[in-house]
């Protein structure tokens, strides 16, 4: 892509007001973005809005260039690419089912991470770690807080009796 100087840029900027984007922004790195281009359309150039935000010229640079050529748009993150999981889609919903039907066990105990990648090795024969583990019921919408287990003895009739005994 070819330099676009400051007047070009300025130009482009003017019908927007960074100031009211960015109070809405909830995205930091996009703030940090839009704070960029407002210091370049109050007069200060590429260098020295990236020396204010303490970031790189080049970012700048790649912001106002991506800026220019697709207007705001241009700033939005784009989806990453990453390690593909290693279960497939109806396995990952098998595996949020059985999750969901034995995370509370009548006869009390619970699931435990170490479970769970025994139960991947043999249902799917994919091999996880425990950190992954975590990582996939994240990814899940799971959330590792529980409750403490029911002990497989314990009576609601003898915890309610325990309950009238005047002290």
């Amino acid at each position: 892509m070819k330099y676009i100087s400051q007047k070009q840029l300025q130009e482009k900027m003017k019908s927007i007001d960074f100031k009211s984007l960015i109070a809405k922004e909830t995205n930091g790195r996009m703030r940090i973005r839009l704070l960029a281009l407002s210091h370049i359309k109050d007069g200060a150039d590429r260098t020295q809005a990236a020396i204010y935000l303490k970031l790189s010229r080049k970012a700048v640079n790649d912001w106002a260039k991506k800026f220019y050529a697709n207007g705001l748009d241009g700033l939005k993150e784009q989806p990453r690419t990453g390690r593909p999981c290693y279960l497939t889609t109806e396995q990952l919903t098998k595996f949020k089912e059985y999750v969901t039907q034995n995370s509370i066990k009548p006869n009390g105990g619970r699931l435990t991470g170490k479970s769970l990648v025994y139960y991947i090795q043999e249902e799917f024969d994919v091999t996880y770690c425990l950190d992954n583990i975590y990582r996939l019921l994240n990814s899940l919408n799971f959330s590792w807080i529980t409750s403490r287990s029911k002990h497989p003895k314990q009576s609601q009739e003898i915890q309610d009796d325990f309950k009238k005994i005047q002290n």
